[in-house]
């Protein structure tokens, strides 16, 4: 398939600067596959669609403050965006090297050291693919302790407007830190609506995949098939994944965000079931693909040309989907990370 058919026209108006409060108050569009039908009604409905032999898969995955800005030894400043702490330098004693991006680093070569923060310096060591440089961060403590206290949001380029409150970018569930972007289509719900789920029988099983370049990058290749993913770490544990396998049968497995599809689509058998374990996924899903655990999923509206609205596509149908992305815009959804909600049955 080509790259242009995953294309359709937005008003830059439609794009949310801010989660709408509460946040099951965002609107749902519900679409449904057999009849090509669609609806609209609220984000706290979704318990109407849900009964107590389904299970709710969520990515629990926290997004870690990996904006850092260093400055050069000439004077003037460029911002880090930590990818991931590279495996390579697992219990090496001359600090952390990670894997990010530079902004702007055309000019930063080998060598090339950098100021963080009192007591934090960093190095150019590395050049990898797609624009990643190796950096290695000197530093009396862990990364992820110094970038708690001066590191900022990782919000996408969209969204112009600074966080009311710092969690408003992280899901209410939100444990394991390690992503880069957050899963947005659990951005929407309540400690309450949880509850309410919960209390109407169905079980919710969590899951990992720290979201990170593989999710965001673009795709620049006309052939869309020639796209190559970069991997992303997901874990799922023994209880989620026999907690998963017992929806088969009787119930479905409503699968929260695009990012938990990939990881359970990664670690799925062809009856269903899922392993357990961790690893890497560079699973790139578009239409064509045979889904073997995902029943319905939640997802947010994406960005055109990007392999999220692919992976939408393959599963409910590239005709259907633009269909209702056309008449999202017409009715004026909001859209993209802090945008509203669809529901694809």
């Amino acid at each position: 398939m080509r790259l242009s058919d995953f294309d359709y026209a937005l008003p830059s108006g439609l794009i949310a600067q801010h989660p709408i409060e509460p946040r099951d108050a965002a609107r749902l569009m519900v679409v449904d596959r057999r009849r090509e039908t669609i609806t609209h009604r609220i984000f706290r409905d979704l318990p109407e669609f849900l009964s107590p032999a389904d299970v709710l898969v969520l990515n629990d995955t926290r997004v870690i403050p990996a904006r850092l800005r260093a400055r050069k030894p000439g004077g003037g400043t460029v911002e880090i965006l930590l990818l991931r702490l590279s495996e390579s330098d697992a219990g090496m004693s001359g600090g952390e090297l990670w894997e990010t991006l530079v902004r702007p680093g055309r000019r930063l070569r080998n060598g090339t050291r950098l100021r963080v923060a009192e007591g934090v310096t960093c190095e150019v060591v590395g050049m990898r693919a797609g624009g990643v440089r190796l950096m290695r961060f000197s530093t009396a403590r862990p990364l992820l302790h110094i970038a708690r206290e001066v590191g900022e949001m990782p919000l996408p380029p969209y969204i112009h407007e600074p966080l009311h409150r710092p969690d408003d970018y992280q899901t209410v569930y939100a444990r394991a830190e390690g992503a880069v972007a957050a899963p947005t289509a659990g951005l929407h719900f309540t400690p309450g609506l949880l509850a309410r789920i919960r209390d109407a029988g169905t079980r919710i099983a969590t899951i990992t995949m720290h979201i990170g370049l593989g999710t965001f990058r673009p795709v620049t290749l006309e052939q869309i098939e020639d796209h190559v993913m970069d991997e992303e770490w997901c874990e799922i544990s023994p209880q989620a994944a026999e907690t998963i396998a017992s929806a088969r049968g009787s119930g479905r497995v409503v699968v929260v965000g695009t990012s938990a599809v990939r990881a359970l689509e990664t670690a799925g058998r062809e009856d269903g079931s899922v392993g357990s374990g961790t690893g890497w996924s560079r699973l790139f899903i578009y239409p064509g693909y045979r889904f073997n655990v995902t029943d319905a999923l939640v997802t947010n509206f994406h960005l055109p040309k990007t392999t999220l609205l692919m992976l939408v596509s393959a599963f409910a149908g590239r005709e259907l989907v633009l269909r209702a992305y056309r008449e999202a815009v017409e009715r004026r959804y909001r859209f993209y990370s802090f945008g509203d909600a669809m529901l694809i049955l």
